[in-house]
């Protein structure tokens, strides 16, 4: 008999006359009266002051961001005669260098996008910066296109040339033109690799190693620049001051991908401790290090891991906190998939870890005050988990599970004593996917006031589209909606 969405639903609510919630023991946990680095119960709601903060960051950013289009526009222009564009092939040949400049710049603009920049980071959160990175990223691809088409054409009108022949003699006479086209090619393979359909079958392992060719590819890109660029050929002045644009891209990299990691990773020491699996498709890493205390860090954020053990150092992987610290341990759960599935397991103890983070604004602190109802699908369970242990005790938060069986639920135990111990209630819905639509009707018989609280959800993009859409139509205003996608 088929299974009813009635009986996929088990809710756990606080047992009111009960004595306080347990909490969970051991070392990935906040046993009473242990030390911690943002207390559970402190973290309270966002300030006004700092939303303005947040959002005069995020205007700054946009302001500079179309300084620098309107700077781009206006060296293509000036390097330019009005004898030039009259001449065959000159307008061809002007929308080609234009084309390549504005590709180019879009380029540096996703490098800071994803350069974590701290300030741009806490101010919008790692999953929005790398959203508007992604809608970027095809108009590079089409620009830089244009420009070779664009300046072979152009060149082949002028010399009274077929445009293959053109193209012929740019790569055998030019260096930097065949480093132009290198270039382009790594371009093109990282955004290939970059769309929905390819990053649903690519690992996150081969996705990632794709992207680093892309520094490879801004470097062949600049010096293609500099060298035979007319904007820049005889106009020092435009010279220096797209090197310092580039510089400064460099520099961030440099500093907040590298330097920054490095000496967070040298500072707090971090070793795997335990491997513990949760279920057959996920593992709980406990680890210990130093300063922990220290460590500037709120639930729901996530960390970049390198495991620094053969075959897996030079992986970089995002994880979220399952626990908050508890110096000198903090706690990961992380998925068996993907290349580093068995290796996980195989981690021993004493392994070393560098860590890249925090990163995210996946918080509660960005709540506005309301009741917090709290939905996870899978392992989006664990930034959810980290999350409610920093919710003040009368916080009555409503949380929804997402699992295809009850073996696939992971810190459902943790789950429903931090509830009780806030006095919220847990609701474990299971069933093959597909099989249960959070559409309005299970949400509002799961939580009858939604429309009063604010929305938290984690998972994968079409259950949290699925959710957004739901609460969205029972009323739940757009900016008091936050989700963290796990997806790369």
């Amino acid at each position: 008999m088929p299974v009813t969405a009635a009986q996929r639903v088990q809710s756990r609510h606080p047992d009111r006359r009960s004595s306080p919630a347990r909490r969970p023991s051991g070392p990935g946990s906040r046993p009473a009266g242990g030390r911690r680095a943002a207390p559970a119960g402190l973290l309270a709601p966002e300030p006004a002051t700092t939303r303005r903060r947040r959002r005069r960051v995020v205007d700054v950013a946009a302001a500079l961001a179309g300084i620098g289009l309107g700077a781009v526009i206006g060296m293509s222009i000036t390097a330019e005669s009005l004898g030039a564009l009259r001449a065959p092939g000159g307008w061809a040949t002007y929308g080609g260098r234009l084309s390549g400049l504005l590709g180019a710049y879009l380029m540096l603009v996703m490098v800071f996008l994803m350069a974590r920049i701290p300030a741009l980071e806490r101010a919008v959160g790692q999953d929005r910066l790398a959203r508007w990175h992604r809608r970027i990223g095809g108009w590079p691809i089409v620009l830089i296109a244009a420009h070779g088409v664009l300046v072979t054409l152009g060149y082949a009108q002028s010399t009274r040339t077929g445009v293959l022949s053109e193209f012929a003699t740019l790569l055998g006479s030019y260096a930097d033109v065949l480093a132009a086209v290198v270039a382009f090619g790594l371009l093109l393979l990282a955004g290939a690799s970059s769309w929905r359909a390819a990053r649903r079958r690519l690992r996150y392992e081969t996705w990632w190693a794709i992207h680093l060719y892309l520094y490879l590819a801004l470097g062949l890109a600049f010096f293609h620049q500099v060298r035979t660029g007319a904007s820049f050929v005889g106009h020092p002045l435009a010279t220096a001051m797209w090197e310092a644009v580039w510089a400064a891209a460099a520099a961030a990299v440099l500093v907040f991908r590298l330097g920054l990691p490095l000496w967070r990773s040298l500072r707090h020491q971090l070793r795997v401790v335990s491997v513990q699996p949760e279920s057959d498709t996920a593992v709980s890493i406990v680890l210990c290090g130093r300063h922990l205390e220290s460590l500037d860090v709120a639930g729901g954020q996530f960390f970049q891991w390198r495991f620094l053990t053969r075959g897996m150092w030079w992986q970089a992987h995002p994880y979220s906190l399952s626990a908050m610290p508890n110096p000198p341990y903090l706690r990961i759960t992380a998925g068996l998939g993907g290349d580093l599935g068995s290796s996980l397991l195989a981690l021993r103890p004493g392994t070393r870890v560098a860590i890249e983070g925090p990163y995210g604004a996946f918080t509660a602190s960005r709540r506005s005050g309301r009741r917090l109802l709290l939905v996870a699908a899978g392992l989006g369970v664990t930034p959810i988990r980290s999350m409610l242990e920093q919710l003040p005790a009368d916080s009555e938060p409503a949380v929804i599970v997402r699992a295809s069986g009850r073996d696939d639920l992971v810190h459902h135990e943790e789950l429903e004593s931090l509830a009780a111990a806030r006095n919220g209630v847990v609701h474990e819905v299971l069933g093959p996917r597909g099989s249960v639509r959070f559409d309005q009707r299970l949400l509002r018989r799961l939580v009858p006031d939604v429309a009063e609280r604010e929305v938290y959800v984690c998972g994968p993009d079409g259950f949290a589209d699925l959710l957004e859409a739901s609460v969205r139509r029972l009323g739940v205003p757009g900016e008091l909606i936050h989700r963290e996608r796990f997806a790369f």
